[in-house]
């Protein structure tokens, strides 16, 4: 790698950054200024107001996209602000000397160098702004450290203006009205947007007397430096005043003017330069997003009685405009051309314009002209571009009088409101909604609202006690929810925190006049521009009525149409379900018979389906943006979809901000989103998401999500920036000005976040968990979870993210080798390994270019993956740890590469001794003084202190935010990362409730996860929040800086508790439970070693070394047998084999799985019930308890089994034995804090299968259907607090919880939809009845079951199940249903006395084919119970449900479940079910 000359600033303080040159290499000295621009914009350097500066950008990834190719155009240049670069030098971070852009045709350091200007990079840039933020602006240099030194300049000790001035009058354009321009340092920008209406230009010098040229009106321009030098111009200035003429300036402009009208300026502390200042037009509620770039401001105190400020800076109180009381004089101190930066105030040009037309100009310039009133012409202004463009009005209790400034308090008449939850996890729809939901129910409580919530999720944060005044666990339907509003009466209700399930049963109530029947309004956006973005045709045409392109397509309701729609738009096409979450039941097809699958298929999940052009291959990019009743509107993030078009964005690796486009390109974008929500009338968050070609600046919008998406809260977790908790508030009416930023606690909640860091979103896929799925990646969603990394590098910030999804990859080098025959195939067809098949293509030579033809991913992510990759080779050359350079080591930490990475390429040695091998490194490295450095994630680049502390670790930086105390009062509470199978929202519920208790105590609260649909990552969650690995590398780096009284690792399921015994090794003091004993539960020997010793029952095991022992213990026990390793959770590589072969190959996979710990095989005990109990203990002893009892017999994975409590069916001697056998194990293992222990019972004998010493996922199920915080009673326990024992037993409960699980097996193309002991499902809900039969009921509901009207196909498997169901069977019979059923199944049915109409296998020819009778949706309910039998059977088994979930018909499979459904539904109906709150129970 080539290697740059050391370059160090030193500021007039002393202090010094040490970094590289990439610009013109020469020493250069000036004011230190900071811009916090979102995006390094190279254009803006040739702004003249930055002469005399070094500008250090705090966005830390500069030159990405290059340097335009300039052109001139009417005399001026077509991308520049100038002729050359103005600023003296450029401060930055991080250089991409790899530019990506069509339009570029060099890099910022060649242009650097061609304008003879100096460029540092490797800068702390937000410890140098903090440095300016609290000194001020500061005098620095830049030196070489062995060259010449230069003495400090001060740029304000000369007239900049007379610098960048023109020399000459030089006249632009011929339109009718006749500007005359002074030009103090005049951006092209502003000529542009004058000329662009039908206007001449004069420009003139500064200090030309131009008062006898002819004009309409006086323009005074931008500029550098100090307004006083500009002596000159401002008497010039007060001789136009005596004509009368409209007059308009703009930044120095703005100064030049108020000092003319007898004001005074002075010096700022350190100046606005940014994209996203907030300006608030005095005495209204209209706020603008601006661009600045000024370092003195207008003293409103000084403005005579004629004049008065126009907008004020919303952060800060300045000046930012003011305005003549009569006269038509007005000026902007921020940029309305904004070149870069946003256009929200281009208009101004416009209302200048209007005044040069105004019969209020009289040519005479006579001063007898009526009062002008600038406000009024702007609100008019702005009036009328909205009526051009027909904007809906907002709803009636929203259009009120506008409220005096500070006034408003919220909706009159709104005292209670009914939010609405999203149900279960599902692919598509997942802890997102959580976080969204609790921080609405945050907001409306700020409020003093009364709050009501239906969400039969009993696991989530926001159905505990204390989020909502009122809690419904129900299923979140019409009937259910029209219910609950007849009972609670609420004023309003919001659809929008609930995702798509939410949003499409508030359309249903809102068609079938629910809502107006009953006086509810829908609070935030109008239900009717939900319908115009979820109804593609009302969408399409919506769009073109304000100019904005959108992908052709056409909307179907039969497969006639979409064929003859796919072939007049031509292949390939792609197929999407109409208000469908997560592009469920879509995707491409290349020709009709692929059409055909899939339009089937999507019908099955909506009466309409669109076909649209596909745009494959072209970038895909997202904006979040807010709107208030004011038509104030903002956009807080815009990301980046690192995969091209074609990857649903929810399976796409993301990257926030935007890196590879333009400031033009970012701020088109920008401004269409705002455009598009102000016209379909949001009030409160949406997302937009575009498809925008690669070569060119044209676009397509793909979709507008109307409510809180999976976007928002990774917006919402990568900038800061609370959307829900904002969104909530404006749909009680409040205007953004009124609300304050939560993080700063000062400034306003209108602005737009500035990022410093740039963030990584990666999907968690869990494929590899189902038989038969389709690893291929597309248009409808599969991954099951995500995590967020944090960094100052892209480079950091992916190798982070992956080390994160916890897919045992240690970053994008460095891992188990996963190699593919068909290279170009798996590169050109992604699948969830297609990140980790461009590091074996970078290993075979292939160039970015030839990977960027095959993948379409930008190749400037890919020049970055390719520098991962020499960093790579550079460490693998090095022969050991002494002879690896420190400047190698940082670079390799700055990258994103971990201590494993380093030594596994440096030290080069074996798998065993790796633990002990990274150790030394750490020590080395350590040694070095290479060490990561804390950053808080502020919102606003640092330019603002946060009150916050919401915090990442970085090699990329010289100093830390953070001040340590050391006084030993922090928690440390370790998360659980990111959804998977098997982990999910209920262990979040345990670390959110282990930090309040750790508050409530006193104590400080501390959280390490990357999570962003969790609650646990709310900054406001916890004392102090770490958004970073939860590897044992980075928590040891955070034990270090907060050396806490202790440690938690029990409440975040299996990743913390996979840590305990490396932490206890490193002196980290864990709280409860000790990791001795953790090791000696989780450890399979020594957990049966010790059930041996204490005497209690366990299936027969046998610890595996050999094949030959497997199988002399197999002839002894017989099949099925259960294959298990150490350490699992959710039963990963963890299954049943009922033959030699199977257990064969199931031995390989599990001992890959988990090569240090053996391998355990046991005796699978059929038809036995299995029973959990969930507890928590105090030096051993139990302290609380609850026991449960799963529906279905042992065998399907705990996770996945519905679960009673408390139990139903056990006998009392059972339940007195399990709790005598629970206190033994609790002493024996000296348990503190959380465990769960699992059996299985038969006729009294009880075996135990295994113990796991932290929280289990039923904990909030057991907490709330008890109405006892287990997990609030354990970290009382784990703090060494006293407890008492509270009085309560299950058995005094006169109503049942039924846990029930939710699977997306429909999202999962060709996975065989059967229960085992792996675990499938991806959420669960949990609801209370009266009895069994009400409980089931309701949680079925919940995840998706309906009540059959007709029809149900009965497969009933292997003799003992086709017992097991016939009484159910019976029931059907005696309700009138028309039964079904396979031929083995209607022959035994027909013996027992029960009709049912036999159908034929899937592979046979007939008129009642099951296959055929599946697509054509002639069943409300399939039973199929799977059995092991012959091939054929196997495979017309998996047809039937398959085929059941293609076509969306609820489908069973365990025989007790089907049983205890089928009695529920007919002993009671739906009208039966009780609407019952939580707190009624």
């Amino acid at each position: 790698m080539q290697k740059y000359k050391p370059f160090h600033l030193v500021l007039e303080d002393g202090t010094v950054f040490e970094g590289k040159s990439f610009g013109f290499e020469k020493p250069v000295a000036g004011e230190v200024v900071f811009n916090t621009a979102m995006v390094g914009y190279p254009e803006s350097l040739t702004d003249p107001s930055y002469a005399g500066q070094l500008l250090a950008i705090t966005f830390p990834l500069v030159g990405n996209y290059g340097v335009p190719n300039d052109t001139i155009e009417n005399g001026l240049s077509t991308f520049y602000e100038s002729e050359k670069i103005q600023a003296s030098a450029l401060i930055i971070s991080d250089f991409s000397f790899e530019y990506s852009h069509w339009n570029a045709v060099k890099s910022l350091s060649d242009w650097l160098k061609e304008n003879e200007v100096p460029g540092i990079f490797g800068v702390d840039t937000r410890e140098l702004t903090k440095l300016v933020r609290e000194k001020g602006t500061m005098r620095g240099k830049l030196v070489f450290p062995d060259g010449d030194d230069i003495e400090f300049v001060n740029p304000d000790d000369e007239n900049q203006v007379a610098k960048v001035s023109c020399k000459e009058v030089i006249t632009y354009g011929n339109g009718s009205k006749r500007v005359l321009l002074v030009d103090c340092g005049v951006k092209h920008n502003i000529i542009r947007c004058l000329l662009k209406r039908d206007t001449t230009v004069i420009r003139v010098p500064w200090d030309y007397d131009y008062n006898h040229i002819e004009f309409d009106g006086l323009f005074i321009s931008n500029g550098p430096g100090d307004p006083e030098y500009a002596q000159d111009t401002v008497r010039h200035i007060q001789e136009t005043m005596k004509t009368g003429k409209p007059i308009f300036g703009i930044c120095m402009g703005n100064q030049l003017l108020s000092v003319a009208g007898g004001a005074k300026t002075y010096k700022l502390k350190y100046g606005h330069r940014s994209h996203n200042q907030p300006v608030q037009l005095a005495g209204t509620q209209r706020a603008f997003i601006t661009s600045q770039n000024h370092g003195f401001a207008v003293d409103n105190s000084t403005l005579s009685a004629d004049w008065e400020p126009l907008f004020v800076n919303m952060n800060d109180g300045t000046n930012e405009g003011i305005r003549h009381k009569t006269m038509p004089w007005f000026s902007a101190q921020f940029h309305p051309e904004a070149a870069s930066g946003p256009t929200d105030t281009e208009f101004l040009f416009d209302v200048f314009l209007n005044l040069l037309r105004s019969p209020l100009n009289p040519p005479s310039g006579d001063l007898k002209i009526a009062d002008f009133d600038v406000v009024s012409m702007i609100e008019e202004e702005l009036q009328s571009k909205k009526a051009a463009v027909n904007q809906p009005k907002l709803p009636e209790f929203l259009e009120r009088e506008k409220s005096p400034e500070g006034g408003f308090r919220g909706l009159d008449g709104v005292a209670k409101v009914l939010v609405l939850g999203s149900g279960a996890l599902k692919i598509g729809e997942a802890g997102e909604f959580d976080y969204s939901g609790s921080q609405a129910l945050k907001a409306l409580k700020e409020e003093g609202i009364e709050t009501v919530l239906i969400n039969p999720n009993i696991a989530t944060v926001q159905t505990s006690e204390g989020i909502a005044d009122k809690v419904y666990f129900l299923p979140v339907t019409p009937d259910f929810v029209e219910r609950v509003i007849e009972k609670e009466r609420p004023d309003g209700v919001f659809l929008s925190f609930g995702g798509q399930t939410a949003l499409n049963c508030g359309v249903a109530l809102y068609k079938d006049k629910v809502f107006e029947k009953y006086g509810v309004r829908v609070l935030g956006t109008p239900v009717q521009s939900i319908i115009d973005t979820e109804d593609r045709e009302i969408f399409n045409r919506k769009l073109s009525e304000i100019d904005v392109k959108y992908i052709k397509s056409e909307a179907v309701t039969n497969y006639e149409d979409a064929k003859r729609a796919a072939n007049e738009l031509g292949y390939p096409v792609i197929v999407r379900a109409a208000y469908a979450l997560g592009g469920l039941g879509s995707g491409f097809c290349d020709n009709d018979e692929e059409l055909k699958v899939i339009v089937d298929k999507a019908f099955s999940y909506s009466p309409q389906v669109l076909v649209e052009k596909s745009l494959k291959g072209w970038k895909e990019i997202e904006y979040e943006v807010v709107r208030d009743r004011y038509d104030n509107c903002i956009t807080v993030c815009n990301m980046e979809n690192f995969d091209p078009l074609g990857i649903h964005t929810g399976e796409s690796i993301v990257v926030a901000p935007s890196q590879t486009l333009t400031n033009s390109e970012y701020h088109k974008l920008r401004e269409l989103a705002i455009r598009i929500i102000r016209h379909i009338g949001i009030v409160g968050e949406c997302n937009v998401q575009y498809a925008f070609d690669t070569e060119s600046e044209d676009y397509r919008v793909i979709e507008v999500n109307a409510r809180l998406s999976r976007s928002s809260a990774l917006a919402s977790k990568a900038t800061g920036y609370p959307l829900a908790f904002v969104a909530a508030k404006l749909g009680l009416g409040y205007g953004l000005p009124e609300l304050k930023n939560s993080v700063t606690k000062d400034t306003s909640a209108f602005f737009e976040p500035a990022l410093d860091y740039i963030v990584c979103k990666i999907p968690r896929w869990d494929l590899g968990k189902f038989q038969g799925v389709s690893r291929l990646l597309g248009s409808s969603m599969k991954s099951v979870g995500e995590i967020m990394s944090i960094g100052r590098t892209f480079e950091e910030a992916i190798q982070k993210g992956i080390r994160m999804t916890g897919l045992g990859m240690h970053g994008f080098v460095g891992n188990k080798e996963l190699f593919v025959d068909n290279l170009d195939k798996a590169l050109n067809e992604p699948t969830d390994h297609r990140i980790f098949y461009l590091n074996q293509a970078f290993e075979l030579g292939y160039t970015v270019d030839r990977l960027h033809e095959l993948t379409k991913i930008d190749r400037w992510f890919l020049y970055k993956l390719e520098r991962i990759k020499q960093l790579e080779k550079e460490l693998t050359a090095t022969e050991s740890l002494a002879t690896l350079s420190d400047e190698l080591l940082k670079e390799a930490k700055v990258a994103g590469f971990s201590d494993f990475q380093i030594t596994r390429f440096v030290s080069k040695c074996s798998k065993d001794d790796m633990d002990e091998q990274i150790k030394v490194t750490r020590a080395h490295r350590k040694s070095r003084g290479i060490v990561p450095v804390v950053k808080q994630i502020d919102t606003l680049a640092a330019e603002y202190p946060a009150q916050t502390n919401y915090l990442y670790l970085t090699y990329s930086g010289v100093a830390g935010d953070m001040k340590y105390l050391g006084d030993h009062r922090s928690v440390v509470v370790l998360g659980s990362g990111a959804y998977r199978i098997g982990s999910s929202v209920e262990f979040d519920w345990c670390g959110v409730n282990a930090l309040m208790t750790i508050r409530k105590e006193g104590l400080r609260s501390v959280m390490i996860n990357y999570n962003p649909e969790t609650v646990s990552t709310d900054y406001d969650m916890c004392d102090r929040l770490y958004f970073d690995e939860l590897s044992f590398e980075r928590v040891m780096d955070i034990m270090e800086l907060e050396n806490p009284m202790g440690t938690i690792v029990s409440t975040g399921g299996q990743i913390p508790n996979n840590l305990a015994m490396k932490l206890a090794d490193a002196n980290v003091t864990i709280l409860g439970t000790q990791a001795v004993d953790i090791d000696r539960a989780e450890d399979r020997h020594k957990f049966s070693s010790m059930l041996d010793e204490l005497g209690i029952d366990q299936p027969r095991w046998k610890e595996l070394t050999t094949f030959e022992d497997v199988n002399e213990f197999v002839a002894e026990v017989g099949f099925p047998v259960l294959v298990r390793p150490s350490y699992v959770l959710s039963g990963a590589a963890m299954n049943v084999c009922h033959d030699a072969s199977q257990l064969e190959n199931f031995l390989k996979l599990a001992t890959e799985v988990s090569k240090k710990h053996p391998v355990v095989v046991s005796e699978f005990l059929e038809r036995c019930k299995e029973i959990e109990i969930d507890a928590v203990a105090q030096n051993g002893e139990i302290m609380v308890y609850a026991i449960s009892e799963h529906v279905e017999f042992a065998g399907v994975h705990s996770g996945d089994a519905t679960t009673q409590f408390p139990p139903q069916k056990i006998y009392v001697e059972t339940i007195r034995r399990i709790k005598k056998i629970a206190g033994e194990i609790a002493r024996s293992l000296n348990i503190s804090g959380p465990f769960n222990i699992q059996f299985l019972a038969k006729d009294n004998y009880i075996k135990v299968i295994e113990c796991n010493l932290r929280s289990s996922r039923s904990f909030p199920f057991v907490s709330k259907v008890l109405k006892l915080n287990f997990i609030e009673l354990a970290t009382k326990v784990m703090l060494g607090l006293p407890v008492e024992k509270p009085e309560k037993s299950a058995f005094d409960l006169d109503y049942v919880g039924i846990k029930a699980s939710q699977f997306s097996f429909h999202r999962l193309q060709q996975a065989d939809p059967v229960l085992g002991v792996d675990m499938a499902s991806t959420g669960e809900v949990g609801c209370i009845g009266d009895d069994f039969h009400e409980a089931i009921l309701k949680s079925l509901l919940s995840v998706g079951f309906r009540i059959p009207k007709k029809r149900v196909l009965i497969s009933s498997g292997e003799p003992k199940s086709k017992v097991e169901l016939l009484d159910a069977t019976r029931l059907l019979q005696k309700k009138g249903y028309e039964l079904y059923a396979t031929r083995g199944s209607q022959r035994f049915l027909a013996e027992n006395g029960i009709e049912a109409t036999a159908v034929s296998w899937p592979d046979e020819e007939g008129d009642l084919n099951v296959k055929t009778m599946l697509s054509n949706k002639q069943f409300d309910l399939v039973v199929n119970i799977p059995k092991n039998t012959t091939e054929r059977e196997l495979r017309n088994d998996y047809a039937i449900r398959r085929g059941a979930i293609d076509f969306n018909i609820p489908l069973l499979t365990n025989a007790r479940l089907a049983s205890a459904f089928i009695t529920a539904f007919c002993n009671m109906t739906v009208e039966d079910i009780k609407i019952k709150s939580w707190d009624e129970y």
